[in-house]
């Protein structure tokens, strides 16, 4: 014998909860800074100001991190150019003093 099976109907809940993009989150992250060097800011306000920071920190890295990584996606997928390490202004007048 077959038990009947009943079916529930669960809706699917979207996460409307987007995170904010880097722009926003490093205004913000410049805004509090702002702030907090003005000096002028009570102890316990200055406390949940630094933690929010770290917060829009950690945001602002991951969006970078990703990014980072669509672009070698994209550059690998493309044709495999190589990416090359970003020189610093100093290390280019040093290679230009030693005749490279």
């Amino acid at each position: 014998m077959l038990w009947p099976v009943a079916a529930f109907n669960v809706p699917r809940v979207k996460s409307k909860s987007k995170t904010p993009d880097f722009e926003q989150s490093l205004a913000e992250l410049e805004a509090l800074v702002a702030k907090l060097e003005q000096g002028d800011v009570p102890l316990e306000d200055a406390l949940k100001t630094f933690e929010r920071g770290v917060a829009l920190t950690r945001q602002c890295q991951t969006a970078l991190r990703t990014a980072q990584q669509k672009v070698e996606v994209l550059l690998a997928r493309d044709g495999g150019e190589t990416i090359e390490a970003f020189a610093d202004e100093d290390d280019e007048d040093e290679q230009e003093d030693d005749g490279r």
